[in-house]
């Protein structure tokens, strides 16, 4: 049987041009497979095996060689079912077993996002820089924390997006669609600061909110390097992005009673799926909580 392998191998070089590399390991976790259906039974061959057999090699990657599940999906399944396609297709099977078996499902990502009190701690040592970079910079995060903004929709403002005297931001998301987004009285007051910092270097209203000294808009590279150099000062975790502090927003609203279809709209989510992963993140945050403060942890 070892000659299907060999005319599947050439078949995917040669008619679906794939990488020396990629047809490599696919010949290695085929051969890798038939060594093990083998091994399970020797009178198995590829066109006797079935769903159940490429199950138990599933539970044998996972938990008898410790194999990620992602690695179980695009090393070991996914090169078997290309394979059986073929074995269709050239009618040496008659049976596909791969359509019978479902990928084990990847583990969702947690966002990564800081607790109030850390940023409550930077936003108060950032408050020490009276020059205009700190109080631009300073705005920059808290206006990133406060109402949730990304990264592009903060570099598209402009001084008449934001509505002092109604507290309010008009955001232009993706797709240039807009949205209302309400802030409070501590943002409202550092803007007003920020403006009069920026006024004291420019007497032109320039065309975007944020500028740097020469009064030239603040550069897409340069709003992450602000964020992760403060947030660098509260945290160790890896990401250090405005995008973070966006999660920390999304995080914040919910410990703090929002419901979801708010915090939904807030964050210009097209879907409530996207929003409901701040529901895990926030029992996982529930959960270091006690293990903190429970008196029999």
């Amino acid at each position: 049987m070892g000659t299907w392998i060999d005319s599947f191998l050439e078949y995917l070089s040669a008619e679906r041009s794939y990488s020396p590399l990629t047809v490599r390991k696919y010949g290695d976790s085929l051969r890798v497979f038939q060594k093990f259906f083998e091994e399970l039974d020797a009178t198995l061959t590829w066109r006797t095996v079935d769903a159940s057999v490429v199950r138990e090699w599933v539970v044998y990657m996972l938990d008898k060689e410790g194999k990620d599940i992602s690695t179980v999906n695009y090393g070991g399944l996914s090169p078997l079912r290309t394979f059986y396609k073929y074995l269709r297709r050239m009618g040496w099977v008659d049976v596909n077993p791969m359509e019978k078996v479902v990928a084990p499902k990847m583990p969702k990502k947690l966002p990564s996002f800081v607790r109030e009190k850390d940023i409550d701690r930077l936003l108060s040592e950032m408050e020490k820089d009276t020059s205009f970079e700190g109080i631009r910079d300073r705005l920059i995060v808290m206006m990133f924390y406060e109402t949730g903004i990304r990264r592009a929709e903060l570099l598209s403002l402009r001084d008449a997006d934001v509505d002092l005297r109604s507290m309010q931001l008009k955001v232009t998301g993706k797709r240039n669609k807009q949205r209302i987004v309400p802030f409070g009285n501590e943002l409202k007051e550092e803007v007003e600061r920020y403006l009069e910092a920026r006024a004291e270097i420019t007497d032109v209203t320039p065309e975007s909110l944020f500028v740097k000294k020469d009064g030239q808009p603040v550069a897409y590279a340069k709003v992450g390097e602000i964020v992760k150099k403060n947030l660098s000062k509260v945290t160790q975790q890896k990401k250090r992005t405005p995008h973070v502090l966006r999660h920390s927003f999304a995080t914040a609203m919910l410990n703090n009673d929002a419901d979801l279809g708010s915090i939904q709209k807030l964050l210009g989510h097209e879907n409530l799926a996207t929003t409901e992963i701040y529901t895990h993140l926030s029992f996982e945050e529930l959960k270091d909580v006690y293990k903190n403060a429970h008196p029999r942890e």
